[in-house]
């Protein structure tokens, strides 16, 4: 009898310290995530949910090819970002296709090299891969305006808050 509740005992000291562990990482990663500052977010339209997809367009000089396997929410905002404002680290579970409408979007991305900058200015596009970890920042003198369609699973957040790479 004492065996077993020294058995039992040891199971809930181990289930109770993984509890504890998996609850520090989040703490932790709440509290290392870098929060954005001048930047408005109007959603659009969504969550819509769309189901699965298989299309494809081609021409000689160009080809789309979309798969979506699966239930997934779209999403489609319209963000300011003042000159000197940024979004603060993040990532999304899904795909963004992001339109530059003003300004010029300053894209740090650790999936590339996260100390490199890449401009967009207005007029082009730009497709955020899911799970990277980036930053928009306004590095300009006006207001940055961007149209983003977010694809992802459905019910999970459009964005996740990281810390800095």
């Amino acid at each position: 009898m004492l065996r077993r509740m020294n058995t039992r005992n040891w199971k809930l000291t181990l289930a109770g310290a993984c509890v504890a562990c998996a609850l520090g990482l989040i703490a932790w990663r709440v509290a290392w995530a870098t929060p954005g500052s001048g930047a408005t977010t109007t959603p659009l339209a969504g969550p819509s949910v769309l189901g699965e997809v298989d299309t494809k367009s081609e021409t000689d000089d160009h080809e789309v090819e979309l798969k979506i396997k699966g239930l997934s929410d779209v999403h489609v905002s319209h963000i300011r970002i003042v000159p000197g404002g940024q979004s603060g680290w993040h990532s999304h579970p899904g795909p963004s296709i992001i339109s530059v409408k003003a300004g010029t979007l300053t894209l740090y991305d650790d999936c590339d090299d996260f100390l490199v900058p890449h401009d967009f200015p207005a007029g082009t596009a730009l497709v955020e891969d899911a799970e990277c970890v980036h930053r928009v920042v306004n590095e300009g003198d006006t207001d940055l305006e961007i149209v983003v369609v977010q694809i992802v699973p459905l019910g999970a957040p459009r964005r996740i808050d990281e810390p800095a790479p």
